[in-house]
C-alpha cells in the first residue's frame, strides 16, 4: 500500500517555461542566447545560442561558425556542478548557426541553492571566451511514500543475477551516449498516453519494504500512469529506438533517443510494436501497457533521461528548446 504525504497538484507546474534572452557582441559576430532562467529542482535548464555575422566584415565565416564549440556549465554554491556540450540544431544562413545544450537539475537542490550558468565558447578553434547567465531555482516539494512489496517484487528488487547486471550495464551504456548528430525533435513533446490518472510521480521519495522485513530507500525516476492492460503507449517525440526488449526489473521496455544525451523510457509493457533501430514519429504507437517486471499492477512508467540523469518528463511538454511552438 502506498502512503502519499503530499498532494499531487504540484506535479504539473514545470510544463510552463519562461524564456529569458541575452545578447553579446564580439569583434565581428553577435551571440543571442535564449534560456529558462528559473526552474524547479528535477527539471532542466536549456540554452539556445545563435552565432551570427555582425554588420561589419570580419574574419568569422560560415566555416568558422561550423567549427565553433561551446560548453554550458552549471555552478551551485560557487562550485562547478554540471557541464554539457552544445550541439548544432540549425544552420540558419551562410553567416549564422544555432546551438542547443541542456543540463539536468538535481532534485536534492532547493530554492536556497545559489547558482548561475557559464558559457565557454570559441568561434575560431583557438581563443576561448566566456560569459555568465543568472539562474534561480524555485521551491518544490516532493511526494513521500512507502511501498510494501510482495514476495515476487521483493525478489526482483533484490535480484543481483548476472543477467540483471548485464541489462543494467547495457542501458547505462546507451544513456551515457550523446551523439551530436542525433537531433530529431526540438518542439514540445507529447504525453505517451491519453490517460490522466497518475499513480506515482517524478522524484517521489520512496521506501521499499520487503517481505523479509528489510527495506531500502530511493527515488522514483519517472511518472506512472494508471491505465488498463493493453492500452496504447505512444512515442512522446520523434526519435530512434535504441532499446526494445524485456528486462528483469522493467519488463517489456523501450528507450528512444530524441536529442544528444536525451532519451525517453517506457516500462512494464505487455507487448512492443517497435524494434531497435526503428525511427518513430511523435504519437506513434510503440507498444501496449502491462504489468511486466517489478510492478504492483497494470500501468505505464514514463521516464526521461538527460545526460544519464532522470529529469521531470513534464518539463519537456513545454517549449524547452524555444522553438516558438506550444
Amino acid at each position: 500500500m502506498k502512503k502519499k504525504i503530499l498532494a499531487s497538484a504540484l506535479i504539473f507546474m514545470s510544463a510552463f517555461i519562461f524564456a529569458r534572452e541575452a545578447f553579446f557582441t564580439g569583434d565581428d559576430y553577435c551571440i543571442s542566447a535564449e534560456y529558462n532562467d528559473k526552474a524547479f529542482p528535477g527539471d532542466a535548464v536549456f540554452v539556445k545560442m545563435t552565432f551570427s555575422q555582425s554588420t561589419k566584415k570580419g574574419k568569422s565565416s560560415k566555416l568558422e561558425f561550423s567549427n565553433a564549440n561551446a560548453f554550458l556549465q552549471f555552478f551551485a554554491e560557487g562550485k562547478l556542478s554540471r557541464e554539457s556540450t552544445f550541439f548544432t540544431v540549425s544552420k540558419n544562413t551562410k553567416s549564422s548557426r544555432t546551438f542547443l545544450a541542456g543540463i539536468p537539475l538535481s532534485t536534492w537542490w532547493t530554492e536556497d541553492t545559489k547558482c548561475f550558468l557559464k558559457i565557454i565558447y570559441s568561434t575560431d578553434g583557438a581563443k576561448k571566451m566566456e560569459f555568465e547567465l543568472p539562474f534561480t531555482l524555485e521551491k518544490k516539494e516532493f511526494v513521500s511514500e512507502v511501498i510494501d512489496l510482495d514476495e515476487s517484487n521483493s525478489n526482483i528488487k533484490a535480484d543481483s543475477s548476472l543477467k540483471r547486471m548485464e541489462q543494467i550495464k547495457k542501458l547505462n551504456g546507451i544513456l551515457e551516449t550523446a551523439n551530436p548528430s542525433a537531433v530529431y525533435q526540438t518542439t514540445p513533446f507529447l504525453l505517451p498516453t491519453n490517460a490522466t490518472r497518475r499513480t506515482a510521480f517524478f522524484a517521489d521519495r520512496r521506501e521499499y519494504k520487503y517481505t523479509n522485513g528489510k527495506s531500502t530507500t530511493g527515488l522514483h525516476y519517472g511518472i506512472d500512469f494508471g491505465i488498463p492492460e493493453g492500452s496504447e503507449v505512444s512515442a512522446c517525440a520523434e526519435g530512434k529506438v535504441v532499446l526494445a526488449e524485456t528486462r528483469v526489473t522493467t519488463g517489456w521496455s523501450v528507450v528512444i533517443e530524441h536529442l544528444p544525451g536525451l532519451y525517453s523510457l517506457y516500462y512494464h509493457m505487455s507487448q512492443l510494436k517497435v524494434k531497435e533501430g526503428d525511427t518513430v514519429k511523435a504519437g506513434q504507437v510503440i507498444g501496449f501497457s502491462g504489468s511486466t517486471g517489478l510492478a504492483t499492477g497494470p500501468h505505464l512508467h514514463w521516464e526521461m533521461r538527460l545526460n544519464m540523469e532522470a529529469v521531470n518528463p513534464d518539463f519537456f511538454t513545454g517549449d524547452f528548446a524555444f522553438s516558438g511552438k506550444n
